[in-house]
């Protein structure tokens, strides 16, 4: 058991020595920088085997980070709540993907693998805010699943509430419907832009003093609170592998990928990461050595991962350095033609029915190979449940998705949702009216 508590520095500096109750707290850092871990733990390889399930290998993991400022009793009882899903992996069956499977991280409430970090940040947060008269803010920007699975994650909790922006128009029907659902103690706004000016104006709050007194935080991935959940998963997939592996991680923002990197610099054997874009290819572009600018966010099929400035490139940066880097990642963007063709192809092949996302991560496999002639196992990080995009499923495959229950359930509870103008003075504005 550590002794000392990991603590935390921002990405640029401004920061260091912080306690991850700070850092998650806060989510972004004052110099606007991003907080990653001065130290990182090393997980023995007996922790993910010997794990009886996925909460009680979670809680293990998590001690390891956190047991300086979370009892392990209470990161139990917070594993056994959060995670009370199943995290299965499927083999693939079917010529040409021998050895590839595929992590189901859609289990979930919001069928989302956003799930797993948004429901232990709340639990997390709410245990730091205890017998305390201090009140947060969550200000989220989402392009899709994110925002969902915190409202669900965080509503209802004393002292928190949550303001969640979607760029209007750019998310699929059935995500609209799960972001602005009404819920107790959250507000959302669909904003008249793209994804990437949602996230402007949620960073241009954290720095400004008079929104930032509120008392802001963030749960999307750029709140090292997000990253140690998903961290968690690795694991899992390591362990029922029990060897080395390559995953392939369906990529926007980069929090999921920087979370297998916190894993593998924590002992995890990972071959490979390959980070599967969709059009949005400015990380692909980096790794293979070329000089590129973020652009402006190019709508998708594949919409949660339409960032055209991913946040956690700057994290990535200053956990490992441009050569480790290119080392660990290897990248590729994917074209919607391609994703369609994708999402055909695995079906044909082998039965198996992916969402858009998850599509990308199976072509990201199929061309890693190709152009490798590396055979490792593989394992595909299913992001998004397919009913979630049924109407593409239906363009692609003729037919729609079985609807699970919770999701439609959501057709019929009342909404709660407004128009807000892509600027952070309307932000501002709204924030220090109380939303």
């Amino acid at each position: 058991m550590m002794k000392r508590g990991i603590t935390y520095r921002s990405t640029r500096g401004g920061a260091r020595g912080v306690s991850f109750r700070e850092a998650l707290l806060t989510g972004l850092a004052p110099d606007g920088g991003l907080f990653v871990p001065e130290s990182i733990p090393v997980i023995p390889p007996e922790i993910p085997r010997e794990a009886a399930d996925f909460p009680a290998l979670a809680a293990e993991v998590l001690t390891r980070w956190l047991a300086a400022e979370v009892p392990p009793d209470r990161l139990s009882a917070l594993s056994r709540d959060a995670f009370s899903f199943p995290v299965p992996l499927v083999p693939l069956l079917g010529k040409g993907w021998e050895g590839v499977s595929v992590l189901e991280l859609f289990h979930g409430p919001t069928l989302s693998f956003k799930d797993f970090g948004a429901r232990a940040m709340a639990r997390l947060m709410g245990h730091f805010l205890e017998a305390s008269d201090e009140r947060l803010t969550i200000l989220v920007a989402t392009s899709g699943d994110t925002g969902s699975a915190v409202a669900d994650g965080f509503a209802g909790m004393d002292n928190i509430r949550v303001v969640l922006l979607y760029p209007k128009g750019q998310v699929s029907p059935t995500q609209e419907r799960q972001l602005i659902v009404r819920r107790p103690g959250v507000r959302s706004f669909a904003v008249a832009g793209t994804f990437d000016d949602c996230q402007r104006m949620v960073k241009a709050a954290f720095v400004d003093p008079e929104t930032a007194a509120l008392g802001l935080s963030s749960a999307n991935s750029i709140n090292i609170g997000r990253l140690l959940p998903q961290m968690l998963y690795y694991f899992r997939a390591g362990r029922q592998r029990g060897e080395e592996v390559v995953f392939s991680v369906p990529s926007g923002n980069l929090g999921n990928l920087t979370g297998g990197l916190l894993a593998a610099l924590s002992g995890l054997p990972v071959r490979r990461f390959l980070a599967a874009h969709n059009a949005n290819d400015f990380f692909p572009n980096v790794l293979a050595g070329r000089a590129e600018t973020p652009k402006a966010s190019r709508r998708t099929l594949s919409n949660a991962m339409d960032v055209g400035a991913p946040s956690n490139f700057e994290r990535i940066t200053a956990l490992l350095g441009p050569e480790e880097m290119q080392a660990r990642i290897w990248g590729t963007s994917v074209a919607d033609r391609a994703t369609v063709a994708s999402m055909r192809r695995v079906y044909e092949e082998t039965g198996y029915l992916a969402d858009p996302h998850t599509a990308v991560g199976l072509e990201a496999v199929r061309r890693y190979r190709a152009e490798t002639g590396d055979a490792t196992p593989a394992v595909v990080l299913a992001t998004a449940h397919p009913a979630k995009f049924p109407e593409t499923v239906e363009r692609v495959l003729g037919f729609s998705p079985e609807t699970p229950e919770r999701l439609a359930a959501l057709m019929h509870r009342p909404t709660n949702a407004a128009a807000l103008a892509p600027t952070p003075a309307a932000l501002k504005e709204r924030l220090l009216a109380h939303v």
